[in-house]
């Protein structure tokens, strides 16, 4: 298994495309690419299908998957809301590949048997598949489907990212083959001597103590541990030191454990929400997630500081629990994310790259990030989820 990861910011897509073709080439033979993952800038738009066209000629055994972005990354480099192309080639010897194109009108009803999603994606369960996801966060129901491949493929690794760099509908781009698709979502399968890793960082740190859900009706949290919700955020406020409390009033948000078999959530283990709203006269939040009663909970801030430490510790924790060969990664990180962020470009890279040097890194800014947490796989949002790929037997 080899990777190459090659970026340009070239405004012209020939000069791009030579630029990236070239450094790919230099190191995988193109006859060998088994895949190209492809992540380009908007500027280039109205030339996405010769671009296609032209790599399915040089690459002709390539499986071309990818879309349009606001930002790309690639090379080590990250570039935001500007010209760029990424591509990333592949060479997987011993794996299958499938892809997939799907509308949200194909998508079979949520309570369908496991067989309906299979067929529809056309992977089957054995050998186990591992996959990649894009999709148009204008025109298709991501939740659905997601939630139907953790029923269909529940011990399957789902990453990936919702497209980005336009402002309205049917302005985004998805790449499959030599096709530029402007609705719905694509897939890519990877099964045989595969595996993905996944580091899902969502750049919040906790406060105050666990505490068990003790009313909820929907998204609406009512009680907790028996207390008023805003009865334990005046009381959490008071806790912290001003710094904290500063950042209370404006980056406040719920970490909820999804699985309930887990009675001592550690770090990783939360699903970061948003609180949509508190109600001052019942003192009840609004969440944006479903909360079952009896669910742990716990809030967590979040500011550029929180999410370098929580981004550098789960990759210097992956790197120091990995002593395989990892042969190239992905990353789907948030519009949010970046130098509008941290103040500094390339952030995200560096820090991989530290932790995990010489492995190559592509990606995109994603308008949401497809991940997983405890082994259930969702849709986040401020989120850097990365995904590692290396040999099976290794």
């Amino acid at each position: 298994m080899k990777w190459i990861s090659a970026i340009s910011n070239s405004s012209i897509l020939d000069t791009a495309l030579t630029s990236c073709i070239d450094e790919i080439t230099n190191g995988i033979s193109a006859n060998d690419v088994d895949v190209l993952f492809v992540f380009s800038s908007p500027d280039f738009q109205n030339d996405y299908s010769r671009m296609l066209s032209l790599l399915s000629a040089k690459f002709q055994n390539a499986h071309i998957f990818g879309c349009s972005a606001g930002g790309v990354i690639g090379g080590g480099i990250e570039i935001e809301q500007d010209v760029a192309l990424s591509i990333s080639a592949a060479y997987l010897p011993d794996v299958e590949i499938n892809t997939f194109n799907i509308l949200s009108s194909d998508l079979p009803d949520l309570d369908s048997g496991p067989d309906l999603w299979r067929q529809l994606l056309k992977t089957p369960v054995d050998p186990l598949p591992h996959f990649v996801i894009l999709s148009d966060p204008f025109s298709f129901s991501t939740d659905n489907l997601i939630q139907g491949m953790d029923f269909a493929y529940p011990a399957s690794v789902k990453i990936g990212g919702l497209a980005s760099g336009a402002s309205r509908p049917g302005m985004n781009s998805l790449f499959l083959g030599d096709k530029t698709i402007p609705s719905g979502a694509i897939g890519i399968a990877f099964s045989g001597n595969i595996s993905i890793a996944t580091i899902v960082a969502q750049g919040c740190k906790p406060i105050g103590d666990v505490m068990r859900i003790t009313e909820s009706e929907q998204n609406v949290l009512k009680s907790l541990n028996g207390q008023n919700p805003i009865v334990v955020l005046k009381s959490l406020y008071d806790s912290l030191d001003e710094d904290n409390q500063k950042l209370m009033q404006h980056s406040l948000f719920v970490g909820v454990v999804m699985d309930g078999f887990i009675d001592i959530p550690k770090h990783g283990d939360f699903l970061i929400r948003n609180i949509m709203g508190l109600d001052n006269a019942s003192g009840f939040l609004t969440v944006g997630e479903i909360l079952k009663e009896g669910q742990l909970v716990q809030f967590h801030l979040r500011d550029s500081k929180t999410s370098a430490e929580d981004l550098d510790s789960l990759l210097s924790e992956f790197a120091s629990n990995d002593s395989s060969e990892n042969a190239g990664a992905l990353l789907f990180s948030c519009l949010g994310r970046g130098k509008y962020l941290y103040g500094v470009e390339n952030y995200d890279s560096n820090v991989f790259q530290n932790n995990l040097p010489g492995i190559p890194l592509s990606g995109f800014f994603c308008n949401g990030e497809i991940g997983q947490v405890s082994g259930t796989t969702y849709i986040h949002g401020y989120t850097s989820s990365f995904g590692v790929f290396k040999n099976a037997d290794r």
